[in-house]
């Protein structure tokens, strides 16, 4: 396939699959032995799997995946920069709906195989998400600096360097 129809595969797979919220065309996108690689989510392996795993998230916080970026990289893969966004209205990762808005950024890299995807690597903001559902504390929760050490975080003072 030409770089041009890998992408409008791409595209089919977050504008149909995944925001047309059409689960059906699982087959019709990907490879029987098709493999999701996401740290946050392993073992996902066949169309099924990954529909499956779309739907925990349209369901999860009724998401939308916004495609900021898309690029032909080396013969059969296509790297897509997105931002997924949404409501946190049911379950997700073992995380109670809280009625929050979210925003998570993420990156995929998609490696086509004879007109189907066969593998997708995903990196996304998980942190960003679990901040934002208030089961982790974003720093500004905290009152700190990112990055700022602890006592200065404490307002303790620092000690001072003899010849300084």
């Amino acid at each position: 396939m030409s770089a041009e129809e890998n992408k409008a595969l791409v595209t089919r797979f977050f504008e149909e699959f995944c925001n047309g919220r059409n689960l059906a065309l699982a087959d019709t996108l990907m490879t029987p032995d098709h493999v999701y690689q996401d740290p946050q989510i392993p073992n996902v392996r066949g169309p099924q799997a990954m529909a499956q795993t779309i739907a925990v998230f349209q369901d999860g916080v009724d998401g939308h995946w916004q495609v900021e970026e898309m690029e032909a990289a080396e013969g059969d893969r296509v790297v897509t920069r997105w931002t997924g966004t949404g409501t946190h209205n049911a379950e997700v990762m073992g995380i109670p709906p809280t009625g929050k808005p979210v925003r998570v950024s993420a990156l995929s890299l998609h490696r086509i195989v004879g007109g189907k995807l066969a593998e997708h690597w995903c990196v996304w903001d998980t942190l960003g998400f679990l901040q934002q559902v208030g089961v982790v504390p974003s720093t500004a929760q905290e009152g700190g600096k990112a990055g700022a050490p602890q006592e200065e975080k404490q307002g303790a003072s620092k000690a001072s360097i003899p010849g300084s």
